[in-house]
């Protein structure tokens, strides 16, 4: 960080997605298009904007090939339309195992270009009563740690169960913003959400933007929402709790830098333990 560089404002979109990936491009393009006439200059969509399906292999049916495809359009486009840094929340990805995907983050530039892909690599297993996941059932884990230049420094990205795996973000570098849709379960968004986001925003003194799933889904599944924007002090500068909406705010290079130099935790770090 220097302070050459100026503040940017930016925005997660939170979503309760249906099992329809046409009605969701619809809520997906109105909410963006707010959030722009906000502002953002970088735009975040939740994990699984697209689809949230009635059966896990839903997602697996409607996985379009890298590079082609009506959401990969979808994202492209509007990308160019608002003149934004477009993170595309995830969207189901062909793998080479016919009954798997990669449930993939694409980054698109404001001339809609592709800027980075990112593939998640912890897939999340849970398992209480009646509410089990596992996506290793139909996913096929990344192996790439991503991260992306931009005006405000590097912006890494992560992708909801990788919340939990703090070497992740650690292996970023020094990131000024870290990126994260998600889906998260009311049950463990409600315990862990925001103590494990804030976390990662303070031992990386970094922001971190996180843009969720919140709601009751048409296939009975009730995910935490409160997508939010973290400081690199902790702080949550901006929440959206339940429902579709967005949240918004500024990354300030210089607010990052004097906590850096305050408090310098990162150079103090010592590998070798």
């Amino acid at each position: 960080m220097n302070e050459g560089r100026k503040n940017m404002k930016v925005a997660a979109i939170q979503m309760v997605s249906s099992p329809t990936p046409e009605e969701n491009m619809v809520v997906a393009a109105k909410l963006l298009r707010q959030a722009k006439e906000a502002g953002a200059e970088l735009l975040v969509l939740p994990e699984y904007w697209s689809i949230m399906g009635l059966r896990d292999t839903d997602k697996v049916n409607c996985a379009e090939e890298f590079g082609r495809g009506s959401l990969q359009q979808f994202l492209s486009k509007l990308a160019q339309e608002l003149d934004v840094i477009l993170v595309g929340g995830t969207i189901p990805l062909k793998s080479d195992t016919e009954t798997k995907i990669f449930n993939a983050c694409l980054v698109f530039g404001q001339d809609g270009n592709l800027l980075t892909r990112y593939d998640k690599i912890h897939l999340f297993g849970f398992s209480n009563g009646d509410e089990s996941y596992q996506e290793s059932n139909t996913i096929t884990p990344g192996a790439e740690v991503v991260h992306f230049p931009s005006a405000i420094g590097d912006v890494g990205l992560g992708i909801c169960y990788d919340l939990r795996f703090p070497e992740l973000f650690r292996s970023m570098g020094q990131c000024g913003l870290m990126i994260l849709p998600a889906a998260f379960t009311h049950v463990t968004g409600q315990a862990h959400w925001e103590v494990l986001l804030r976390a990662r925003a303070i031992e990386n003194q970094c922001y971190v933007l996180a843009s969720a799933q919140g709601g009751l889904h048409q296939n009975g599944r009730r995910t935490w929402g409160h997508s939010m924007l973290i400081d690199p002090w902790g702080k949550i500068l901006d929440c959206v709790e339940q429902g579709e909406g967005y949240c918004i705010g500024d990354i300030d290079p210089i607010q990052m830098e004097k906590i850096r130099t305050n408090l310098p935790a990162l150079k103090h770090r010592k590998l070798a333990c």
